[in-house]
């Protein structure tokens, strides 16, 4: 897939907003956190979908840490939702973040959403971070949660990303995708495969939009000039997903 530029995030005249949206598993930060600071800050993103960010001993400090070495800000999420965490840029104005614990099905990892109400001028816009389960009925009964929960936020357009432990032709990905734009289908941009980053040769991981944002590119920043290869083999055993979204202005 060919790479040219992302657009860079900016308030249109409509009063719509473009921005960028990072998802992307961490790994619990146990590997190079300068790495991955600096993928991160590369991709210059507005909002930052977060999967396994540290959840124990000083977990708070450690995900400020991340934010404020990618000149970000901590939004939602991390051991309150088991895993999945929100950050933000000063661009965002903050309305609402709940952070949200599913059922625990025994035996298996307690997993949860990371979820807020941001604005970007005029635009409003749903956010929700997930990491599913590997055990294939929950991950699918998560699905449905998930489609519920970006309904209950009550606005127009919202935007979820995460990994999903599945790829595309599998039935909860689907699920998902029957509702909700996959990001990299309806425009590819960059690369496509996120796992793993010494091999990449899977897609488990998204960014998924409601059917009324404008997707403007969505893939893994491989070949951008400020993103390492080494830094992306280095910072986490996935690789990010970044998407270029087009935010239609508020009704009201």
């Amino acid at each position: 897939m060919a790479t040219n530029p992302l657009p860079n995030s900016r308030t249109n005249p409509d009063g719509s907003a473009t921005i960028r949206v990072l998802s992307y598993n961490i790994r619990s930060m146990r590997d190079d956190t300068d790495a991955l600071a600096r993928v991160i800050k590369g991709c210059a993103p507005d909002l930052v979908l977060i999967q396994e960010a540290p959840r124990f001993f000083r977990w708070r400090k450690k995900l400020a840490r991340l934010a404020a070495a990618s000149d970000l800000v901590t939004l939602s999420g991390g051991a309150t939702a088991s895993g999945p965490a929100l950050l933000c840029g000063l661009r965002a104005t903050v309305e609402h973040t709940e952070d949200v614990l599913l059922p625990l099905t025994p035996g298996l990892h307690r997993r949860g959403f990371a979820t807020a109400v941001v604005r970007f001028g005029r635009a409003r816009l749903g956010v929700l971070s997930c990491h599913l389960s590997l055990q294939k009925d929950e991950r699918y009964e998560q699905g449905g949660m998930l489609l519920d929960r970006l309904a209950a936020l009550g606005v127009e357009h919202a935007v979820a990303g995460g990994d999903l432990n599945e790829r595309p032709d599998g039935r909860t990905f689907r699920r998902l995708a029957g509702t909700l734009q996959d990001c990299w289908a309806t425009a590819p941009w960059g690369s496509e495969y996120t796992s793993t980053p010494a091999d990449p040769h899977q897609r488990i991981d998204a960014v998924l939009a409601t059917p009324g944002i404008e997707v403007l590119g969505c893939g893994v920043p491989l070949g951008e000039a400020d993103i390492s290869r080494d830094d992306l083999r280095a910072a986490t055993d996935h690789l990010p997903v970044l998407a270029a979204l087009r935010v239609p202005a508020a009704s009201s």
